[in-house]
Parts: C-alpha cells; structure tokens; sequence
C-alpha cells in the first residue's frame, strides 16, 4: 500500500553564487549581446511589434504544454468571440505575460504580487484550477506518475506549507544585479519549477519570469525574446536541463537557455524586418486609389492584426459602418486579411501575413534548434 512521499527540499538560493566555465561565459555574453542588439536596432520597432511577439513567445510556450491551437482560432479569442478552450489559455497565457514583464519595465523587482495577479490572469477562467487561479497551492503536486498518485513521479516538490518561504528566496535572488542576467533568468526558472508552486500553469509563469528578469535588467527594454519557441524546438531536452538542476549542476541548463535566447534573437530580428516589409506589398496588393479608408486601415495591420468591424472603424479612422465594410472587403479580395468566423455575427478578421509570421518564426526555431 502507498503511505508516504519523499518530497524535494532544494536549496535556498538568495544568497548563493555560481562559477561558469570560460565556455558558458562566452555563449553567454554572445547570447546578451545578440539580445541587446536587437533591442537597439529594432527597439521602436519592437515597441510596436510587442504584441506578436508575446503571442508568438505564449504561443510556444502553451505548445511546450501540449495546448496546440491555430491562428485563427487565436484570433477568435482575442477579439473575444467562441474560440477553443486552447485558444482561450493561449490569450490568457498572452495576457499573463504581459502583465508580469510589465511590472519590471522601470527596472523594479519582480514581486510576489505580481506574480500571484500573472498566474491569476492565466488561470482564472480555468474549469479545473480556476479556484487556484492567484495564489500559492496549499495542496502536494507534483510531476509525472498520474493524476492520483505520484508513484513513478519525475519530481515531488516541496510540501505546501514551505512554498512561501521558497517563492520569498526566490525573489529574493531575482532582485540581484551581480551575475549575468541570462544566469539569473535561467537559475529563476529552474527553481520556480523546481518549487512548483501553483497548482497548475507552472510552466508558462516559469517561461514568463525568464522575461521579467531579462526586462528587469534591461537587456531587453522592448517587446520579449521568444525563448520558448526555441525551447519548442526539444522539449525533452529541456524537461531533462530542469532535471539536472534539481539533481545539482545549474550549468548545463544555464547553458540551454544561453543557446536558445541567441537564437531567438537572430530570428525575432529576422521577423521584425519580414513585418515591415508587409505594408509596402499589402499597397501593391490593392492596387491603385484603395481609398483613405482603406489606406489608413492597412496602415495599422501589423500592429494589430485582429479586429472586428468596430474595432475596425476605429483603425480606420471613426468611418461609417458601410465604409468599413466596403474597405475590409477590398483587403480581403486583395488576400491581406481573411475572416476567421464562419458566422454572420460577432464576426473577426486577421491579417494574414502578421498570423502567419507566427508560425513562421515558431517553425524556423523548431527545426534549426
């Protein structure tokens, strides 16, 4: 009969330090400045792109969590009409992101609160958790095994009643300024799952907090790295890292997350020029006298890429219903957006180009890790 459970106590880590190989040293600093590089060439531009790469980086990083969902489901769910269950937790995720490396854009410390109102926005609406959604468990969890038992679990983390005083060190550490921040960034998100300290959406927060640590320590002043859409590219291996960390040796891991930030820079960089390049071909698209209408709305696709007709409207700059049809529907016979709702209400589109380059920059990580 199974009595009893050996739980995981890992070290505090506030106080502690860590020597790196010359190796690792140098991985990380082309890593940081691969990184910074693209913040200075691509910052105003990356302020405005910020929000396809958080959907890019959320929607990665609920694949890392086996949530699957297409573009234009997202789409659904982020001009709040029926959408998939996953495409809702992938906007949530989006949305949790957000709020968590905004709170450290001033270079203040990644707080409790912050974290606690992140997991809430990533939760709240969940069937299961929801009840969860916003504060530390008071329940054992852990990883592997089954969904009743944790017989053959990969890891059992610390019993509730520690995880306070666990999530208090961490941050504790996250508010350092004397190691490299991609050293911070991965040794905070190993021991965050290493604490495992919500019941569920661990990950995703974990994968976020890398964010607010390198925003916190102004690598990046400007939109987010996608870091998990190179995680993507093998998550066993990266599952295995977190393991190895727990086991004891952090360098391997910080290693990974050095590789995978670099090229994730090369390519966000390669994204942010595909995204300006798309204006000039959705005017040739069009053709000649599109109209102010249309002119001004193409204008604001790449910011934003999903909209209703209201929300259209307004991007157009305050039109009459009819002309905000009549512009939409020149767009998409001219194939820069499409509709994504099937129905006569509530109805959605999204520039395709824009969704798209999601996938596109996701699939260049996956397959050249």
């Amino acid at each position: 009969m199974f009595t009893e459970v050996t739980t995981s106590i890992p070290p505090m880590i506030a106080a502690e330090h860590y020597a790196l190989s010359p190796a690792t040293a140098a991985l990380l600093e082309a890593a940081t400045v691969e990184m910074a590089t693209l913040d200075a060439t691509h910052g105003a531009l990356l302020g405005s792109f910020e929000t396809f790469l958080l959907r890019t980086e959320s929607v990665a990083s609920s694949r890392i969590e086996r949530v699957n969902v297409s573009m234009d489901d997202l789409a659904k769910a982020v001009a709040g009409v029926k959408a998939p269950k996953g495409a809702l937790e992938t906007h949530a995720a989006t949305r949790a992101l957000r709020s968590l490396v905004a709170t450290t854009g001033d270079g203040g410390p990644i707080t409790e609160g912050a974290v606690l109102t992140a997991h809430r926005l990533l939760m709240a609406d969940d069937p299961t958790d929801g009840r969860y959604a916003g504060r530390w468990r008071d329940v054992q969890n852990w990883i592997g095994g089954s969904d009743h038992s944790p017989r053959g679990a990969v890891h059992v983390p610390p019993p509730p009643e520690l995880v306070e005083v666990y999530m208090g060190d961490l941050l504790a550490f996250a508010g350092r300024d004397d190691m490299p921040a991609l050293v911070l960034a991965a040794l905070v998100h190993a021991q965050f799952e290493s604490v495992h300290p919500f019941t569920d959406g661990n990950g995703r927060i974990g994968r976020a907090l890398i964010h607010a640590v390198l925003r916190r320590r102004r690598v990046v002043r400007n939109g987010v790295v996608p870091i998990a859409a190179a995680m993507l590219a093998d998550t066993e291996k990266y599952f295995s890292l977190v393991n190895t960390y727990r086991d004891g040796h952090a360098e391997p891991f910080i290693t990974y997350l050095a590789h995978a930030a670099l090229r994730a820079a090369e390519e966000a960089g390669a994204s942010v020029r595909e995204l300006q390049t798309m204006p000039a071909r959705w005017r040739d698209a069009v053709g000649d006298r599109p109209g102010a209408a249309t002119q001004t709305l193409l204008g604001n696709l790449v910011i934003t890429p999903v909209f209703d007709a209201e929300r259209a409207a307004t991007m157009a700059g305050g039109v009459s219903p009819s002309t905000t049809y009549a512009a939409i529907e020149r767009l998409t016979v001219a194939g820069v957006v499409h509709e994504v709702t099937t129905t006569r209400r509530d109805r959605v589109w999204a520039a395709t180009d824009v969704m798209d380059e999601i996938e596109s920059l996701n699939a260049r990580l996956r397959e050249h890790p």
